[in-house]
């Protein structure tokens, strides 16, 4: 593959189709409120890499694709990923220092607040009730992180030009 700055994009790009799919593609119902937030994890990954590319507006669009794929309330993805990632990108210099099991405690506040600020969303629009099972997936999040860090991390230095 080419070293070209184009590819780069690409390469951004596909990772984002790929968490896409990963987060939209359904789980047995046992272990549902586990699921990872692979679009979180993978926006906070290339925010903190590569911020001169990926950067709030990115995760608003991400957002409301996926508020569209899922067929629910537009926006209210969006907003939290956008709020996510600009705190995220406001202190990216300082994450990007600590090592990756410090980041992983982070991610799962991050994810944490993220899914607060989902249901906050929902339940002002249609009257969502809380279920602590919400919360769950910050602690697979908090596993995750640490691998797909190393994985995503590889991908950037053999296919994405400096």
């Amino acid at each position: 593959m080419s070293k070209s700055p184009s590819s780069g994009y690409f390469i951004i790009w596909s990772s984002f189709a790929i968490a896409l799919i990963f987060q939209v593609t359904p789980w047995p119902s046992d272990f549902a409120v586990f699921r990872p937030s692979w679009l979180i994890l993978v926006t906070i990954y290339w925010v903190l890499a590569l911020p001169d590319r990926v950067n709030v507006g990115t995760a608003l669009i991400l957002g409301l694709l996926w508020d569209l794929i899922l067929g629910s309330t537009l926006g209210v993805r969006g907003l939290m990923m956008s709020l996510l990632i600009y705190v995220v990108a406001l202190n990216f210099q300082m994450i990007r220092n600590v090592s990756l099991w410090r980041q992983a405690f982070m991610i799962f506040g991050l994810t944490i607040a993220g899914r607060l600020i989902e249901f906050w969303c929902e339940a002002v629009v249609s009257g969502a009730s809380f279920n602590v099972s919400l919360l769950y997936s910050g602690i697979t999040n908090f596993l995750i992180w640490p691998w797909l860090f190393s994985f995503l991390r590889h991908i950037r230095q053999t296919y994405i030009p400096h």
